[in-house]
């Protein structure tokens, strides 16, 4: 007999075949019991009749309990009233071990209690469904930058130079130099787009602020492109093409998933077409204050105000050219205002507010060396960075995506820690 996963059954039709599952959920009447199943692959039903097996098989079948790992086996058959499309029906069960009082049961739990027992709560259905979308997105993340011409490089985790706001920094110690856990590899990549071309980074960053919105984490993963030779017209054109190739890809290849999620696969598809709408700062001001919004030029934008600028399209839009006083000291100025600087942020639909950051960075040496200055960064910390305009500097710009804010819009999930596979520790202390 073969054991087979259950997302191959459709392989097997008509075979009799093994599967190692854990009871997801079970139902039973005096003559039929039916277990909802999962191996990891995926969820499907199994039938235990009970005029067709032996009674003890049928008594283990109705007693058995929720998150108890068994292996079954019986015939694989087609069901056209699951979404799934097949089913097994269970000649004989085998409990391999038995769960006891296991705590998340099919009642109503609070984001807090599933939080706490994230390492179980992973075993639902929807979890299921947002890590199988979340994973989908790191493949093609992958494969889209593989066909761009990418080159992958990973900045280090520990660091002595701050690439935003020094006051969301974690600060460690180095043997006897002061270090923090880093809050972007951008800087990084900027050398490395100076060697290789186009470069791309994926890994963990985390900010030292306590936020306990729906949209922050303490720990989080970016993707993070950098690319010689391209301005901001280029790197946005880059973004949206990039973001499309999520969504689609997500799509074609997570079609149960977003069954599960309750997600609208028409609303997804908008989002592929391109290009996606470009606002101004200046004209996403004069938009808010119009709307009952009272916004001074020069503060940042809050998850209300971006939320509104969001439901003016229908797709991702880009709000571009924010004032110099609100953003990093790398962010190059407009060509023709001092006051604004080369940059853009794309906020997704539906209120899941900023998914990217990105600029065209300052390429001039004497012009970033003031800048630094400005903001009384120490210039020997951030010496190699300089030296990146002093050895043949050229235009380059770049951006980051935060993986778990994607993944939350993407499977249209209410809470980013959804995102996370685990409560990591960080996320824990500050949620």
């Amino acid at each position: 007999m073969k054991k087979i996963q259950i997302k191959d059954s459709h392989k097997h039709v008509g075979e009799k075949v093994k599967i190692g599952a854990w009871i997801a959920n079970k139902r039973s009447s005096g003559k039929i019991a039916f277990l909802n199943l999962r191996d990891g692959s995926a969820f499907f039903q199994g039938v235990v009749v009970k005029s067709e097996v032996e009674e003890e098989v049928f008594q283990t079948a109705k007693n058995v309990t929720q998150e108890s790992s068994v292996w079954v086996a019986g015939t694989i058959q087609e069901d056209t009233r699951s979404k799934f499309g097949y089913e097994i029906h269970i000649e004989s069960i085998e409990i391999i071990h038995e769960a006891v009082d296991y705590p998340i049961t099919p009642k109503e739990h609070g984001t807090e209690f599933l939080m706490d027992n994230r390492h179980l709560w992973l075993r639902s259905s929807k979890q299921h469904a947002i890590m199988k979308v979340r994973n989908e997105i790191i493949r093609a993340t992958y494969e889209f930058y593989n066909k761009e011409g990418f080159t992958k490089i990973d900045p280090p985790i520990l660091t002595g130079s701050a690439a935003e706001n020094t006051t969301e920094l974690f600060h460690t110690q180095y043997f006897d130099r002061e270090a923090y856990l880093t809050q972007s590899g951008q800087l990084y990549m900027e050398a490395g787009a100076m060697a290789l071309g186009k470069v791309f980074s994926f890994g963990p960053t985390f900010r030292a602020e306590k936020s306990k919105t729906r949209r922050h984490l303490i720990e989080f993963w970016m993707i993070e492109p950098e690319m010689a030779f391209m301005d901001q017209d280029d790197s946005l054109e880059v973004q949206e093409q990039y973001v499309a190739y999520l969504v689609q890809s997500v799509l074609d290849n997570c079609d149960d998933a977003l069954d599960v999620l309750g997600r609208d696969k028409e609303l997804l598809k908008k989002y592929t077409e391109l290009p996606y709408p470009r606002i101004s700062y200046d004209e996403a001001v004069e938009l808010l204050n119009k709307n009952d919004f009272d916004i001074t030029w020069g503060v940042d934008f809050g998850s209300p105000e971006e939320t509104f600028i969001a439901q003016q399209y229908d797709k991702p839009v880009f709000i571009l050219n924010y004032p110099k006083a609100i953003k990093p000291f790398y962010m190059k100025p407009h060509p023709t205002r001092e006051d604004i600087v080369l940059c853009a942020d794309m906020i997704a639909p539906e209120g899941y507010g900023e998914i990217i950051g990105g600029s065209q960075r300052e390429d001039d040496y004497d012009a970033l060396e003031k800048q630094l200055e400005a903001f009384e960064l120490d210039l020997k910390e951030y010496e190699w960075y300089l030296d990146l305009r002093k050895y043949g500097s050229v235009p380059h710009s770049g951006f980051g995506l935060g993986l778990e804010r994607t993944v939350t819009w993407i499977s249209g999930t209410e809470h980013i820690r959804e995102a996370i596979p685990f409560p990591r520790l960080l996320n824990r202390i500050y949620p």
